[in-house]
């Protein structure tokens, strides 16, 4: 039976379907997008969390949304400031006064050992923050003697050099990921003109999403920050290039067979389109996931990430098709199919296959060997980045705390929020003045409703001390009779953050894995395939996440991992992990009712070994893109699944997968018998398997 999708390869339908897409596409370019959605809180996380609620009291607060920008001033060659230095400081003090909330009279504080001098700005942070750091930066800097340096840190600061670093991203990011996959499309293809095609679909496909999200996800109440829309951009470019280098494979072994080419491509696309459909909805599903996540820039990524994948999925099955039937064989040029022909793909991997099977368990031992020794390279993985290292390169906000804490407690920059009752100020300071860690507990701005009591830690913001000491903290004062406290600030949000990504983990991973457990089993009619699938691509996940860590650590200074990094890696590995089992699995089976298992195995390997190689390079390739980005999370995200990608291609889907196969044979699929043997195997329509 026919897929559908092959009427859009009708030499009619064809410039029909391009036609509706150009409409399609001016539509959607001048649809006026709503407004984004705001977040509740900046942290996105629920009022379950105590930071979290801190934040929506302080808005009762007289000031609401006002934080402190620090101005840290010192001397480049590490000495004591000079007099002259300090009438300096002072001059800039009354300079920067105007700049701040209700503009009040700044005083400077002198370290004790009289190198560093520190001006704290209240800044309003519901406006351009940015802005307003800039021009803090401007005013302190201006007219110092030689050799005093001004450098603005604090909460203010560092939101501001986090969103600098997706200023222009998105065209830098873009630009990146086209070149990449239009450079690994013309070596695939070698033809001046077929790369062209697949990379203009995918460059519209993109773009589209970018504008269909931006229409749909405040209708949803969905948040997607640069972040998320940087990683979507690079999965979609990665899985519509992956769908078409399948069809474009698919299409040209027909061509060898068929004269019409819109017969050719009909015949593709319905052997391709049930894998291509299983895939992306795997994908799309594994995404969706991340909308039970607490963590709002989680759910915007799963939203995002999944129209883009479903889209992508469109443009492969039913744009592609058509705009490469309307150009013909000539597209190919100049390796260009005829009836007949040999073909040209598929001898490596055929005697890579031929080998694999001469000796099953030496070559599937061999390749479990690699991976557990790679995993163990992520002995002793720490989680949990401090603010002052989220950046490759670090911005002035980083070296302004770095600064700070060399003279002054390393909490000062960042002090804990203690939101009470106004009744229990006094109670709360004392018992968080009580606390081991804490250096000081002063009352802050209060209002009928809510109080605030501004707490300096000792450690440095980030650390797991700090963590320790926001914990202890919150014991403390949460024990005040009546006081109703709850700790918020820049610490003890971090810390919320990574207790929901831990709960996060817990939540999604097991889920995924159902789900492609479930997928795997209604593709394949098998139960014993589907788990051994399941779990080489967890050990491809170990081993890349064992192998990144040893790169992290020993190369690259990185001190742990983003509290996210582990769970988005797991997500893209196995989504697009997948992909490379049900391209290969779906024809084996498709050849082993023809013939039995290991001959189908390697006809399969034979046939997709090519198409699996180069997507796999290319995806790989696609996200280490991410590490154009200045920011570590992305950087790591993208390494760690530039890793597995290919040890995925390379290893696992060529190696160990058709290993599994030659050794177990007609019980790779239990509880199904595939034989050709059996009597319903001649019903199917054969397709001529490429011969070495």
């Amino acid at each position: 039976m026919r897929m559908p999708t092959g009427h859009v390869a009708r030499r009619r339908s064809a410039f029909v379907v391009l036609g509706l897409t150009v409409l399609a596409v001016v539509v959607v370019a001048f649809l006026k997008a709503p407004e984004p959605v705001a977040p509740l809180v900046s942290s996105g996380l629920p009022t379950s969390y105590q930071s979290a609620e801190a934040e929506l009291r302080q808005q009762a607060l007289p000031d609401p949304g006002v934080a402190p920008a620090i101005v840290v001033y010192s001397r480049e060659d590490g000495g004591a400031l000079t007099q002259v230095d300090r009438t300096a400081v002072s001059a800039r003090a009354s300079a920067l006064a105007p700049l701040g909330v209700g503009e009040q009279p700044l005083q400077p504080a002198y370290s004790p050992d009289g190198t560093v001098a520190v001006v704290a700005v209240p800044v309003d942070t519901t406006g351009d923050t940015a802005a307003e750091v800039a021009q803090l930066r401007t005013t302190a800097a201006a007219d110092l003697p030689d050799g005093l340096r001004a450098q603005v840190t604090g909460g203010p600061a560092f939101g501001a050099d986090l969103a600098a670093v997706f200023d222009g991203a998105d065209i830098t990011l873009l630009a990146a990921t086209a070149s990449v996959v239009a450079v690994l499309l013309l070596i695939t293809y070698r033809s001046p003109w077929l790369w062209l095609v697949p990379l203009l679909v995918v460059g519209v496909t993109e773009q589209v999403t970018t504008k269909v999200v931006a229409l749909v996800a405040p209708h949803f109440g969905i948040v997607v920050d640069p972040s998320s829309a940087g990683i979507t951009s690079v999965l979609v470019f990665g899985a519509a290039t992956d769908y078409a280098l399948l069809l474009i494979a698919r299409y040209r072994d027909r061509l060898r067979s068929d004269e019409s080419r819109f017969e050719a491509m009909q015949e593709a696309l319905r052997r391709t389109a049930e894998p291509i459909l299983a895939s992306a909805g795997t994908v799309i599903l594994a995404l969706l996931t991340l909308l039970l996540a607490q963590e709002e820039n989680l759910r915007g990524l799963g939203f995002s990430a999944a129209i883009g994948v479903l889209l992508a999925m469109v443009s492969a099955l039913v744009v592609l098709p058509a705009a490469l039937v309307v150009f013909g064989r000539g597209l190919f040029w100049p390796f260009v199919p005829r009836v007949g022909d040999e073909p040209r793909e598929g001898k490596f991997w055929g005697r890579v296959g031929e080998a694999v099977r001469r000796r099953p368990m030496a070559v599937g031992s061999g390749a479990v060997a690699v991976l557990v020794v790679l995993a163990l390279g992520g002995v002793g993985l720490s989680v949990g980045l401090s603010q002052t290292e989220q950046f490759r390169v670090k911005p002035e906000s980083v070296l302004g705390q770095e600064t700070l804490a060399s003279a002054f407690p390393a909490g000062e920059s960042a002090p804990a929020a203690v939101m009470t009752d106004p009744a229990s100020v006094d109670a709360v300071v004392a018992a968080a003045t009580a606390v081991p860690g804490v250096v000081s507990a002063r009352p802050g701005p209060a209002s009928a409703e809510v109080a605030q009591v501004n707490v300096v830690l000792s450690a440095s913001p980030g650390s797991e001390a700090s963590y320790d000491q926001v914990r202890a903290l919150r014991d403390a004062v949460g024990a005040v009779p009546g006081a109703d406290a709850v700790v918020g600030g820049e610490v003890a949000q971090r810390l919320d953050q990574r207790d929901a990504a831990l709960r996060d983990t817990t939540v999604v991973v097991p889920l995924v894995l159902l789900l492609v457990a479930v997928v795997l089993v209604l593709l394949l009619r098998s139960l014993l395939a589907p788990v051994l699938l399941v779990a080489t691509v967890l050990g491809t996940y170990f081993a890349a996440v064992g192998a990144s860590w040893f790169v992290f650590q020993h190369v690259l200074g990185y001190p742990a991992l983003d509290t996210t990094v582990l769970l988005l890696s797991f997500l893209f590995l196995v989504a697009l992990g997948v992909d490379y089992n049900i391209f290969l699995s779906t024809r084996a089976r498709e050849e082993a009712l023809l013939t039995n298992t290991r001959d189908g195995m390697l006809t399969a390997l034979r046939a997709t070994g090519g198409v699996i190689t180069s997507a796999g390079i290319l995806l790989a390739a696609v996200f280490a893109v991410l590490g154009v980005l200045p920011l570590i999370a992305l950087a790591q995200i993208g390494t760690i699944v530039c890793v597995g990608v290919l040890l995925d291609t390379l290893l696992v889907r060529t190696v160990l997968v058709p290993a599994l196969a030659f050794l177990l044979g007609e019980r790779f699929w239990w509880p199904s018998r595939v034989d050709g043997r059996d009597a319903g195997a001649s019903s199917l329509e054969h397709e001529p398997a490429p011969v070495p």
